[in-house]
Order: structure tokens, then sequence, then C-alpha cells
């Protein structure tokens, strides 16, 4: 995977995770006020997916552009935070892309 399509593909993780996470705001009511455990199952897979795929990403892309550990810790810390991953993508990842392309 070239450079650019390793970025683009970590933005676009990024913001498929945070979707994921922030999902959880509609599903956690639904789970426990209605006892619908079914759509929390389904958010639930796909955001832990997001967010090994996320991590991946951020890990590969520190290890290929030689990323501070601050960069890297404040990418990982991110994926924790509601809109992290929406603020690191607007603060840092597309910045990213446009120094390697």
């Amino acid at each position: 995977m070239n450079n650019e399509r390793l970025l683009q593909f970590l933005r676009i993780v990024a913001i498929l995770e945070g979707v994921s996470y922030l999902s959880f705001a509609i599903t956690m009511p639904l789970k426990y006020w209605y006892e619908m455990h079914g759509p929390n199952y389904v958010v639930g897979m796909a955001h832990g997916l997001l967010f090994i795929a996320y991590l991946a990403a951020v890990g590969l892309s520190a290890l290929r552009f030689k990323w501070s550990f601050k960069n890297t810790f404040w990418s990982g810390l991110a994926s924790l935070i509601p809109f992290g991953t929406f603020v690191m993508d607007h603060r840092f990842f597309r910045h990213e892309v446009r120094k390697w392309t």
C-alpha cells in the first residue's frame, strides 16, 4: 500500500470508527430501556472491528511516516474519546495527506 492510500484508509476508518462510537448513543438506550439487544450487538461488533482497524492503521502510519510519540499517542487516544477521531482527522490526518501526496 502506498503512502497516499494508507493515509486515505486511515482517514476513512477514523470517520467510520467515530460514527460507530457515537451510534452507541442510540443503541444503548434501546438495549436498556426497551430491551432491544439486536441493534447494540450489530453496532458493537462493527465498532470493535473498526476500532481494531483504526489502531492498526495508526500503528502502520506511525511506523511508515515516523510520527513522534506525541502524535501517535494522541491519534490512538482519539479512538477512546467521543468525537476524537473527527478532531484528529481535521487537525492532523488531512495535513499528513497533503504532506505526503
